[in-house]
């Protein structure tokens, strides 16, 4: 896309009452140097964490305690079952170490499926850990069918890291009506305490009807969404300018997902993983003055190979050198550390990866 045309864009949404984006220009391939983020050039590989024999490790969430020790809630699945585990048999664990590199120790498994009858009965998955005033949030993904149309996002508290949680036994954020944009399922969670005291619960979400005559391997468009409530445990309504962040109108299936987002000074600030935008191997950054209206994207990162040197790809790992599931480590307001998840590592299954982001 010509970004004249872009910036055109971006100026008639901030003035409509829904966001919109122009229909017209191609598939970004090699971003320029206008469009890499200051996020992006401070970033400073470390390398990978929990690399597990015998599981994938994915959607790796971390947060620093009073002793300065970083714990990571991250969600794993065993080998055998492939890539495709984390649909139908993904549990949450926490893992602690004196550093965000580690080496890192698993405690426990905080979250694991429920079985029939619940809600998370197959699957509990994307695990986004925040603290709340005193105490701990984790916000998750799980599933009752080991399906996509039964995601849902749901919550467990604590007054400790350490536990114990206490899980609702309903979601926290049910989808639209039929037809809606997010009729499909409510995912992908990244939750601000607003200054205002409401909760602002970010999610992902599409359409079913899209999902269904889109062929593989990427079906409907995922779009994001805002709920809000006055308070954590909701219940929360779904923002009138939804979706809020909406590639659809650019064509050939663009979008975006694994958003994580957080309040810098008094902007909010997004990354997530591109899916078509410029293309599916980098991150996306925005910006936002009020959380609703979002900037023209730039470049969060790169893939893997930008930094570092990986053996070739085994024939199993489909996505293999690209980063996702980006998750920040806030400490004193600011990132200090980018968590992300890559297929590959000693394994060649999944596991964590470690950036540091210098001044």
């Amino acid at each position: 896309m010509q970004r004249r045309t872009f910036l055109q864009s971006m100026a008639a949404w901030s003035a409509l009452p829904t966001p919109v984006w122009s229909k017209e220009g191609q598939t970004k391939q090699a971003p320029s140097g206008e469009e890499i983020s200051d996020f992006c050039k401070r970033l400073r590989p470390l390398g990978r964490i929990l690399e597990l024999e015998g599981y994938y490790v994915w959607c790796n969430s971390p947060i620093v305690d009073d002793d300065a020790k970083t714990h990571v809630f991250y969600s794993r699945w065993p080998k055998e079952k492939g890539m495709g585990g984390w649909i139908s048999c993904c549990e949450i664990a926490h893992a602690v170490a004196d550093s965000p590199t580690g080496p890192y120790t698993t405690l426990d498994v905080v979250l694991a499926p429920r079985g029939p009858g619940h809600w998370d009965a197959t699957t509990c998955h994307n695990p986004h850990i925040q603290k709340v005033g005193n105490q701990y949030c984790l916000f998750f993904m799980g599933n009752s069918n080991s399906k996509t149309n039964t995601k849902r996002i749901g919550l467990a508290t604590s007054d400790s890291l350490n536990g114990p949680w206490t899980r609702f036994d309903h979601p926290l954020l049910e989808p639209g009506p039929e037809g809606a944009w997010d009729d499909h399922c409510t995912t992908n969670p990244s939750y601000i305490k607003h200054p205002n005291g409401e909760s602002w619960l970010y999610y992902k979400s599409w359409n079913s009807a899209d999902y269904l005559n889109d062929k593989p391997p990427i079906r409907g468009n995922r779009k994001y969404g805002l709920a809000i409530a006055d308070k954590l445990t909701g219940p929360y309504e779904k923002h009138p300018y939804n979706p809020l962040i909406d590639f659809s109108g650019l064509g050939e299936n663009r979008q975006c997902e694994d958003a994580f987002v957080w309040l810098e000074d008094g902007v909010f600030k997004m990354i997530a993983r591109d899916m078509g935008v410029f293309n599916h191997e980098v991150g996306l950054y925005m910006e936002s003055k009020d959380g609703v209206h979002w900037s023209e994207p730039t470049i969060a990162f790169y893939d893997l190979a930008h930094y570092v040197n990986q053996p070739p790809a085994p024939r199993h790992l489909k996505r293999y050198g690209r980063l996702e599931r980006p998750q920040l480590l806030i400490q004193d307001g600011r990132p200090s550390h980018l968590f992300g998840a890559s297929q590959g590592g000693r394994f060649e299954t999944a596991s964590g990866f470690v950036f540091e982001l210098i001044s």
